[in-house]
């Protein structure tokens, strides 16, 4: 309790001089009396939109914090039942997606607290693919294999390709989870195709348009939010360095390197640089053709250096970590590799929890 006490205060005197409020002493005298009678206290609208805020503000792993002020915050806290959770759920898909004009959201439920059961959504991200063990290998994504299993002992089928979209799982407290499947009128995918190489729609490949983290714990304040799924938009090395690329994922570097005639026998050739940097060049190409929002890399790395230079003008430290900062593709040619970060983790925040199945 008093580990809480503390964290409140340091985000409420924080929250009421960066919006120029006053009357900070009282409202901290309202959150010890509320905290000393029910062992927890009750953000204000206001003061969860400025926490969702600043969490992203304080995310050291990621590099859009530039936009951290425009996060559109909705506040579901109200919502009590799997229905009511799952509505708003698609009702934040919807918002996000934009028809491809990508808007940054967070849905915020209820948080942790004493006589009432925890909320959590089982989705890694809101959308993802199933991933199926097929004899020896993988069909779909192997990242998605055990929650895929989890849907499928729930009662989902997938139809058994590469792109299956999985439904949305929701628990609360001792309840059976409660699924859904994803209304294919919400859901933005992009298939991709190459600006110079035909063969490459051949491939059948595509992603989906919005990344929505939805297993993160959002903390503000010392207050526990365990479902609070958030989206920005995909830098383009996200699925074509890592999603599709990766040998533990999609690991499709071997052929499109066969696809292009590169010599896959000797590293010399450098066939994976090469294979790798047209996989972006697709998806960057196929996004910007079906107007959907996408951030290539070097972009991205430009608008961090802004974010600096604001953080700077604003007198505050930026903290961050390097090996996630810097992109899997060319990270020598972004200041960000040349640079060193404080590794500090701020309280309010976005955190890895444990898996709730």
């Amino acid at each position: 309790m008093k580990e809480l006490v503390s964290e409140a205060k340091a985000f409420i005197e924080q929250f009421y001089i960066e919006n120029d409020k006053t009357g900070a002493g009282m409202r901290l005298r309202e959150i010890q009396e509320e905290i000393a009678e029910t062992g927890t206290y009750t953000h204000t609208k206001e003061e969860l939109v400025f926490g969702a805020k600043l969490a992203w503000r304080n995310s050291n792993r990621c590099i859009g914090r530039l936009f951290w002020n425009s996060l559109n915050v909705f506040d579901e806290r109200d919502a009590s039942t799997g229905d009511e959770v799952l509505d708003a759920l698609e009702r934040h898909l919807a918002y996000a997606s934009n028809e491809g004009r990508i808007r940054p959201a967070i849905t915020v439920f209820r948080p942790s607290q004493p006589g009432e059961p925890d909320i959590r959504i089982w989705n890694h991200q809101l959308l993802r693919y199933a991933g199926y063990k097929v004899g020896g290998g993988v069909m779909g994504d192997p990242h998605s294999i055990d929650f895929t299993e989890k849907c499928e002992a729930l009662g989902w089928e997938g139809e058994k390709t590469d792109f299956d979209l999985l439904p949305f799982v929701v628990k609360i407290g001792e309840d059976s989870p409660q699924w859904r499947p994803i209304r294919k009128d919400l859901v933005l995918e992009v298939d991709l195709r190459h600006p110079e190489y035909e063969w490459f729609t051949d491939l059948g490949l595509k992603w989906y348009g919005v990344p929505v983290i939805s297993d993160m714990e959002l903390k503000v304040g010392g207050i526990s939010y365990k479902a609070a799924p958030f989206n920005g938009w995909y830098m383009e090395t996200e699925i074509g360095a890592r999603n599709l690329a990766d040998v533990e994922r999609y690991n499709l570097l071997p052929k499109v390197a066969s696809c292009m005639g590169l010599d896959t026998t000797r590293a010399i050739t450098l066939w994976k640089d090469k294979a790798l940097v047209e996989l972006n060049i697709a998806v960057l190409h196929s996004f910007k053709e079906d107007g959907v929002s996408i951030v290539d890399h070097h972009t991205a790395a430009q608008q961090f250096r802004l974010y600096e230079e604001n953080e700077k003008s604003a007198g505050r430290e930026v903290t961050g970590d390097w090996a996630w900062l810097i992109p899997p593709v060319s990270p020598a040619a972004t200041h960000i590799f040349h640079k060193a970060y404080d590794n500090t983790w701020k309280s309010t925040n976005y955190f890895y929890q444990d898996k709730p199945y």
